[in-house]
């Protein structure tokens, strides 16, 4: 398999464990240190100015949201990669509110999310 190959195959199984809301299995496509930007973050946790290092701060993250927004899902319509990053579209929906457009990237070094970020209106 190609560095390529293979970022697309984590994006895949990202998205995937991601619906299923198994953090467990969402976080070991991380590396411990691994870096994330939300503008979400930004927003409700503004000491972290957008940021947060780290599995357990990732895994009190996604717990957070899945617990706020049980419906959330996440639908890909596009996959970019290459041998370092995976470039990810994709519609957010959540019951009650309007679907919105993102945008994340993947950076992945030796098959593991080093840092992602994400982009939305």
């Amino acid at each position: 398999m190609t560095p390529q190959q293979e970022n697309k195959f984590i994006a895949a199984e990202w998205f995937e464990v991601f619906n299923a809301k198994n953090i467990d299995d969402l976080l070991s496509l991380y590396h411990e240190d691994a870096r994330h930007y939300s503008p979400k973050l930004k927003i409700l946790k503004p000491e972290t100015n957008g940021f947060i290092t780290g599995t357990d701060a990732l895994r009190n993250w996604w717990a957070e949201a899945f617990e706020k927004l049980p419906t959330l899902h996440y639908i890909p319509t596009s996959l970019t990669e290459n041998e370092h990053r995976v470039f990810m579209e994709y519609i957010r929906r959540v019951d009650g509110e309007p679907e919105m457009l993102v945008a994340e990237v993947l950076e992945i070094r030796n098959g593991r999310i080093i840092a992602s970020r994400v982009y939305h209106g």
